[in-house]
């Protein structure tokens, strides 16, 4: 985003012409890698990008930025790249250095060209097919860093006018990088600015997952002015979702000149639907939307209202951001013998499963929790939990479980894709939930099947 003409209008909504129907890859150990409309890190841990965006291209010099970030909790930068044919072209050797700041701040790297942005409407702007010859000509900075980097192939790359062609020079731009020998989880950018208000993203993106040979390809939808209703953010996602599709917002901001988007609904939609998301930007913004900095003149101690919103609101990045397993050595590490006798610590339960129940962050009348389920010796096939909540407290929302309630007390089961344990394996599930007065966690019970 550095600059959008207003969407002439919106589009009615429709509904999709056919059932999307393909086969996901198994996790590639190599890097990033898409299954059932999730992505999953190299360990084989679903990621879900909690981040912003950073305009690196324009302030080369703000090599700061990426800490600061960090700092403030994010576990994902995308990052402004140029070709050279609109901006001052960023190196191989600048790319290479921009991805081991990432590395050295434990982020994940979403590497974009703007150059492409508005092409067709947006004077110089450059053709997909002309984005992907720069990639390739940094290849070398970005092969074997598929633990960290996803290449998004183009920012917005049409404009309102000759987008009909976006399926097939997504497509082909696509192949061209495999071929080129790039294994990297590949991002792809809507058109319209990157508000697909004319759906062509959402009707096409079947097909153009399926056009590439690794089955490792993500969507990402820009939300501005076109997305100002809950109605428009949930029926845009959650059609990806009932599709099996990964999509990411790679954009968004709490106001534009095209309109105000609803950001309480993309933050809250995406954390209950484990959808990743990006704002729009942590600092130097032009052009009339200055509003949209995060961080007065890059200084994370001087947050905007709308870093504020991003970074400590409900749902933002510090309540919901879980970095990368790549980083927090959920995997031995090849110089660490595995150990042969285990550590001093509690053994898991002889069988069924144990939950326990964590307040993950809180505010003033609202928290986020989290009850982690652990099988015990053996393995299990389901498995639900209870609780009691002693002083008032309700739930609002919640993701990987299916929740019911009677009164205060909550029971919560598995849902058909984390039934599932082995012996003394977990897995989680989260809520928002409201308080008044106290907010004491409550004992959980777990019972197994």
């Amino acid at each position: 985003m550095r600059k959008r003409l207003s969407v002439a209008g919106a589009a009615l909504l429709t509904v999709l012409a056919a059932v999307f129907a393909f086969v996901q890859p198994a996790h590639a150990a190599a890097g990033f890698s898409v299954a059932n409309g999730r992505l999953y890190d190299a360990n084989g841990t679903e990621f879900v990008m909690r981040g912003v965006n950073h305009a690196h291209t324009w302030y080369p010099q703000q090599t700061s930025s990426f800490a600061n970030v960090k700092a403030l909790g994010a576990n994902t930068v995308r990052v402004v790249l140029a070709s050279g044919d609109r901006w001052a072209k960023n190196s191989a050797a600048d790319v290479s250095n921009v991805i081991s700041l990432c590395k050295a701040n434990r982020l994940i790297c979403v590497l974009e060209v703007h150059d492409t942005t508005g092409y067709g409407e947006q004077s110089g702007a450059i053709t997909l097919d002309r984005a992907v010859d720069y990639w390739l000509s940094i290849a070398a900075a970005l092969n074997g860093q598929e633990k960290y980097v996803i290449v998004n192939i183009g920012n917005e790359p049409y404009g309102n006018q000759g987008y009909a062609t976006w399926a097939t020079d997504t497509s082909n731009a696509i192949k061209r990088l495999r071929a080129g020998g790039l294994a990297h989880t590949i991002m792809v950018d809507a058109p319209n600015w990157g508000q697909d208000w004319s759906f062509t993203m959402r009707d096409n993106a079947a097909t153009v997952f399926n056009a590439d040979p690794a089955k490792n390809t993500v969507f990402s939808i820009h939300m501005y002015g076109v997305f100002d209703t809950a109605a428009e953010i949930t029926d845009y996602l959650g059609r990806f979702r009932s599709a099996g599709l990964p999509i990411v917002v790679g954009e968004f901001g709490f106001n534009h000149s095209d309109g105000n988007p609803d950001e309480d609904t993309i933050l809250s939609y995406s954390q209950a639907n484990r959808i990743g998301w990006l704002g729009w930007s942590w600092s130097g913004n032009g052009g009339g939307v200055e509003y949209l900095d995060m961080a007065t003149n890059f200084d994370p101690a001087q947050l905007t209202s709308w870093g504020q919103r991003i970074f400590n609101g409900a749902n933002g990045i510090k309540a919901t951001a879980r970095e990368a397993s790549v980083y927090s050595g959920s995997t031995p590490s090849p110089t660490t013998p595995t150990p042969t006798t285990p550590p001093p610590t509690t053994p898991p339960p002889a069988g069924g499963c144990t939950a326990s129940y964590t307040i993950v962050n809180q505010w003033q009348g609202g928290f986020q929790g989290e009850v982690k389920v652990t099988a015990g010796s053996a393995a299990v096939t389901g498995w639900t939990t209870k609780w009691t909540f002693a002083n008032g407290q309700t739930v609002t929302q919640s993701w990987n479980t299916a929740l019911s309630s009677s009164g205060a007390t909550y029971t919560a089961r598995n849902v058909d894709y984390n039934g599932r344990l082995g012996a003394g394996a977990s897995t989680t599930f989260g809520f928002i939930g409201g308080w008044n007065g106290s907010n004491p966690a409550p004992a959980v019970t777990c019972t197994a099947s």
